[in-house]
């Protein structure tokens, strides 16, 4: 718990700068008509209540001055809404604007009402929460600041409340106590508002890089498909021109000067028709270990592993399980899930990556082991969170661990991370035997599920 606490302050300050550098970015957050609808909402409260304790109860307010307040919204509201178009977005600072001014006229409605000790006052708290909802934290923090004047000045110096035979005299003590309620009341709520808000926003945001991620590999595995169509296309006029050029070929004498062109354009077609043979090929007629029918789990890790391979680092896949080695099923988010996860244990590892698979009756575990520093403990408990990361300075996103976990538990895997006793970092993906099984059975077989052990038919 120590540590929880400084990072949310140090979550908090990066924000508050970063939010200043963003505010573009930020802009069109949210429409005018929704603020527009809230405000309305708002006036008719006041005038409700105004005219109620004026007329209803007998306290005799300064009606026309207080009418006068309530009108000039109205009025700005009116005007909102003929200048501008139903779907206009607002700006982070023109909707901060429109709060900061929601929260002056309120304040003015409270001067002329008895202050705080009004028991409407508890509504100024009503702009600040919005802000924490919709807005950056530097606009929230700039309009609870302006709440905490207005709260000051309301508490000091308002118009008192019309009580009847002399009038009620509140102690200073108690307005002080309304103004330190006010105050903390608007920050714990502000506070949470913009604490669910923010984490909301931030897995949206996270999701929609794992939706990319999974979008892009499968625009890879489109790619393929296209080529093989591709390749079955042009296979007859590549077909044409083989024939076409061994007829010329024939025509013309050896020591013609267009034979070794000839020669070249023979050569060359019948390179192409062997490229397009590979591309066109059915994965089961392949003998690589891309190959569907063929991808046992150490030829997957080993493509996975492979483009982040880089020179001084070794890397091995180490089959420890009894009996024939379990396949996996090609899914893109197996492949790019596990990618993710070789990435980070090579740019950690000093001179050593090892995937360690193991495999009984009930489920298939792979450990991915590296020989580096191991994982900071401040951020081990938050891995698989977005935007969790050990190295900002380097331009880090903290969006690998997260999306590569949701892929893979989209796989059914279950994740976990852990440091080695002897040092550097371990990954555990496991994943339940029968439910692989079905993922394989769908993806390569062709049918609906495995028998009741797991096992593949024939």
């Amino acid at each position: 718990m120590s540590s929880l606490a400084p990072d949310f302050v140090r979550t908090l300050v990066n924000r508050f700068t970063l939010d200043r550098e963003t505010e573009e970015d930020s802009a069109g957050r949210v429409r005018l008509q929704t603020l527009v609808v809230l405000r309305w909402i708002a006036i008719v409260g006041q005038l409700l209540a105004l005219l109620f304790v004026h007329f209803g109860i007998g306290f005799r307010l300064p009606l026309l001055s207080c009418l006068l307040v309530v009108g000039v919204s109205a009025a700005l509201n009116i005007a909102l809404f003929l200048i501008y178009p139903s779907a206009k977005r607002l700006s982070e600072r023109g909707a901060a604007g429109y709060l900061g001014f929601d929260l002056a006229q309120l304040a003015a409605l409270l001067y002329l009402t008895g202050g705080v000790e009004n028991p409407f006052a508890l509504l100024i708290l009503v702009p600040v929460t919005i802000s924490a909802t919709i807005l950056s934290l530097r606009s929230t923090v700039l309009l609870g600041l302006q709440a905490f004047v207005l709260i000051g000045v309301l508490a000091l110096w308002h118009l008192p409340l019309p009580w009847d035979q002399g009038g009620l005299a509140l102690p200073f003590t108690y307005k002080m106590g309304a103004f330190v309620a006010l105050v903390l009341g608007m920050l714990f709520i502000a506070a949470y508002a913009w604490q669910v808000a923010e984490e909301a926003r931030r897995m949206s945001d996270a999701l929609t890089a794992t939706q990319m991620a999974l979008a892009r590999e499968q625009q890879v595995s489109a790619l393929g498909g296209l080529a093989a169509a591709a390749a079955h296309e042009l296979g007859s006029p590549l077909g044409t021109i083989a024939v076409v050029a061994k007829e010329l070929s024939r025509e013309i004498e050896p020591d013609d000067p267009l034979a070794e062109d000839i020669g070249l354009l023979l050569s060359q077609a019948q390179r192409c028709r062997e490229i397009l043979a590979r591309i066109s090929r059915r994965p089961e007629e392949q003998g690589d270990g891309e190959a569907f029918a063929d991808l046992g789990i150490a030829n997957l890790l080993t493509m996975a592993a492979d483009p982040w391979r880089r020179q001084g680092v070794t890397f091995s896949v180490q089959l420890k399980g009894s009996g024939e080695a379990p396949n996996l099923p090609r899914r893109p988010e197996i492949v790019q899930g596990l990618s993710n996860l070789f990435q980070n244990a090579m740019e950690f590892a000093r001179s050593e990556v090892v995937a360690e698979v193991d495999w009984d009756a009930e489920r298939i575990r792979v450990d991915i082991l590296d020989d580096g520093p191991g994982m900071n403990v401040d951020i081990l408990s938050a891995l698989g969170e977005p935007y969790t990361t050990s190295r900002p300075e380097a331009g880090g996103m903290g969006l690998g661990v997260f999306i590569s976990m949701n892929l893979l538990r989209r796989s059914g895997a279950s994740v976990g991370f852990s440091n080695r006793r002897g040092g550097g970092a371990q990954v555990r993906v496991t994943w339940p035997r029968q439910q692989l099984a079905k993922a394989w059975a769908k993806a390569v077989m062709g049918v609906a599920s495995p028998d009741a052990s797991g096992t593949l038919p024939p």
